[in-house]
């Protein structure tokens, strides 16, 4: 009776003027420690791919550009739409009856999580290419099951609250997020020191323990979803889609299987040409990158062309493939028209570009500039998240008060404009407390903006697709960012550091129009 008082006070509060009021209401709600808990399972991973790796690499006597070329690892992230449609259709044998769609798909890629960090723990980068191979598939296989846990969390999150919920809940799920950061970056960070390796004397041992310790702490991730209840929305879904039996299901993952395999196959045999296309323009950073994301667009049409013949030629039905595909992209165009709906996706695509480009270098700035393990998880890792946890709710809460587009738009400002704080760090050198200052500013816009964006996009999802709505907004937001932020480190190569952050300050001006133009798009529709 408690619970449902609490969700008719939320479902019933439009205006929400009582910003104090709602989130000490979400706090008690159980689905707010739930994304609480789950929040954590999707932020441990996170840094064990980026930032705490590419320190053991650098430990490891891995160059700088092979560093930030294995933040490419979690493209996975961003390409999990092209999945999430069978995660929103297909049934686990023996997870699903019992557990639900939801919770099924959860504890599968929670198993996967921990078995790709016990793979990584096992592998040392510094006993040379082949081993550091091993270690870049075994990242892989962290990011796509990482990935896939995303996908269920926030299909999950959106289903099991209302509208009124989802800026203050996305603020819950962020502070969890960023707790699992913590534990993942200056706990890995600690405890690989206090095992012994540092920048001076590499321990593959100490990593080793590192990494099968993250892996013991996923089992938080675990015991929360085997606790967790289902959301009835899903359970509804299970229901409608019973029709695809286990024969149509079956052809649906071979031909996912068959067109991810025609995508790596073509990606890794036209390598030599397009980096032969990449030496000729003679180690120019532009040339290198519309390089590379015409190799990946090239591998990505091939892929999507075969899985079309596949269809055409009787492999699946195309009414399945169409369900499973093309509607829930339709149903998104259908609902915005073509223009606002690809001026939406534009937004999604830059309005993170700034941050996440920066934040591929951002460690191995900070070890370049003399600060040590401890100082860099001390300021970083353990205060800065401190700092974007307040960050998110107060984007929480402001996004109730005064609206998301508002608050995205104060995001957007603050995201760009916090990276010039880095050029002042950059000249001074090793300065502590300007280290504070600038991690501050950073994780605070960092945090306000990201609430403000989580219930934004939570609100272009339809209930009848929001896995994969939701997993393509997720992965536009990341795709063009990552991509250009594996080149992060051979653009500092060439300009320097105060350069590289005046240019991740420009690149995210156009977000303020996009922002501005979407806003009137939404007031429309809302």
């Amino acid at each position: 009776m408690a619970l449902h008082q609490r969700q008719s006070a939320l479902e019933h509060t439009h205006d929400s003027p009582h910003g104090w009021q709602i989130l000490l209401i979400t706090v008690r709600d159980p689905r707010a420690r739930t994304l609480l808990f789950l929040g954590f399972a999707a932020g441990l991973p996170l840094l064990l791919i980026f930032s705490s790796l590419s320190l053991w690499l650098r430990e490891a006597g891995v160059d700088r550009q092979t560093v930030t070329f294995f933040s490419w690892a979690a493209l996975g992230y961003s390409f999990k739409f092209l999945w999430a449609p069978l995660v929103d259709r297909l049934a686990l044998p023996g997870l699903t009856r019992r557990l639900g769609r939801r919770r099924s798909w959860l504890i599968a890629a929670q198993i996967a999580i921990i078995i790709a960090m016990l793979l990584m723990a096992f592998t040392d980068p510094a006993l040379g290419p082949r081993h550091l191979f091993t270690l870049a598939l075994a990242a892989v296989l962290l990011g796509l099951s990482a990935a896939t846990q995303d996908i269920v969390i926030d299909a999950y999150r959106i289903e099991i609250a209302p509208p009124a919920m989802q800026a203050l809940l996305a603020a819950t799920y962020i502070a969890g997020y960023r707790v699992g950061m913590i534990v993942a970056g200056a706990g890995a960070l600690s405890l690989a020191a206090w095992f012994g390796s540092s920048s001076a004397v590499y321990s593959y041992s100490a990593w080793q323990a590192t990494y099968c310790i993250m892996a013991a702490v996923m089992l938080i991730g675990i015991i929360t979803t085997l606790t967790a209840s289902e959301p009835t929305v899903a359970t509804q879904n299970t229901a409608e889609n019973d029709q695809f039996n286990s024969r149509h299901n079956a052809r649906l993952v071979a031909l996912f299987l068959i067109t991810a395999s025609l995508f790596a196959t073509t990606f890794f045999l036209t390598s030599q040409v397009f980096n032969a296309f990449t030496a000729l323009s003679e180690s120019s950073v532009l040339i290198a990158f519309i390089s590379e994301a015409a190799h990946f667009l090239f591998a990505l049409l091939t892929a999507i062309m075969s899985g079309w013949l596949l269809v055409r030629y009787g492999l699946v039905q195309s009414h399945y493939a169409r369900a499973t595909w093309v509607a829930p992209i339709l149903d998104f165009f259908q609902r915005y028209g073509t223009r606002p709906a690809l001026l939406l996706l534009a937004l999604i695509g830059l309005y993170r570009i700034s941050d996440i480009v920066l934040g591929v270098i951002a460690n191995v700035f900070y070890q370049d500039l003399g600060f040590s393990k401890p100082e860099i998880a001390g300021a970083v890792q353990t205060f800065g998240v401190v700092i974007s946890l307040i960050g998110g709710f107060l984007g929480g809460l402001l996004a109730t008060r005064f609206g998301v587009m508002r608050i995205l738009m104060l995001g957007a400002v603050l995201s760009a404009l916090t990276n010039l704080v880095f050029i002042g760090l950059a000249i001074a050198g090793h300065q502590l407390v300007l280290l504070y200052v600038t991690v501050s500013a950073d994780n605070l816009a960092a945090g306000l903006a990201s609430a403000a964006f989580i219930a934004f996009l939570s609100s272009l999802t339809n209930v009848s697709f929001t896995a994969v709505q939701y997993a393509l907004f997720s992965s536009a937001m990341t795709l063009l960012p990552k991509l250009l932020g594996g080149y992060s480190g051979s653009i500092v190569e060439t300009i320097g550091y105060p350069a590289f952050f005046v240019f991740t300050t420009l690149i995210g001006l156009p977000v303020l129009l996009l922002v501005w133009l979407a806003r009137h798009i939404v007031q429309i529709k809302t």
